[in-house]
């Protein structure tokens, strides 16, 4: 007798090796009903009900008696994560790319006496060098449109090499 396992059957034969859909698309186009909730989750979901305040007494417990691991998540629930803080630095006007080089020794200036953090100053340099590539951008189209329109007036006062 013959061992089935090695044997193609008619089903598998037909289909193509590693690909048993077409390309784009799947065995469930529907795709997951929303909502939907594994089984796992359900069933936690059921255990940890009313369970809760009990639970998260017992963090607390722990977290009082030093448990570093039940501390940490009391604390990060107790105390809002740190955003960032406005920075005041003067900086001077900047009408060019010309005035660049005084903001950035004000931002230098500002992270040696210490009024901001060197990531604070990391932050307020991109942004002085996002106003100067829009300073260049604009430096260069005010150029770019002045030329075309010399080459214009150019082409309008030409008359041709016989002209007289």
């Amino acid at each position: 007798m013959a061992d089935i396992s090695l044997q193609k059957t008619a089903k598998t034969a037909r289909r193509g090796r590693g690909r048993p859909f077409q390309k784009g698309q799947s065995g469930n186009p529907a795709g997951r009903p929303r909502g939907s909730v594994n089984r796992g989750t359900r069933a936690a979901s059921l255990l940890f009900d009313g369970e809760a305040e009990a639970l998260s007494r017992k963090a607390i417990e722990l977290a009082l008696t030093g448990d570093a691991a039940a501390l940490r998540p009391c604390l990060d629930r107790s105390v809002a994560p740190r955003r960032e803080r406005p920075v005041e630095v003067v900086l001077p006007p900047i009408n060019s790319a010309a005035d660049l080089l005084g903001a950035i020794k004000a931002v230098a200036g500002a992270v040696g006496c210490g009024e901001i953090t060197a990531s604070e100053a990391v932050a307020l340099s991109q942004m002085i060098d996002t106003f100067f590539r829009t300073i260049d951008a604009s430096d260069f189209d005010i150029r770019l449109k002045r030329l075309e329109e010399r080459r214009a007036a150019e082409r309008d006062n030409y008359h041709g090499p016989f002209a007289g």
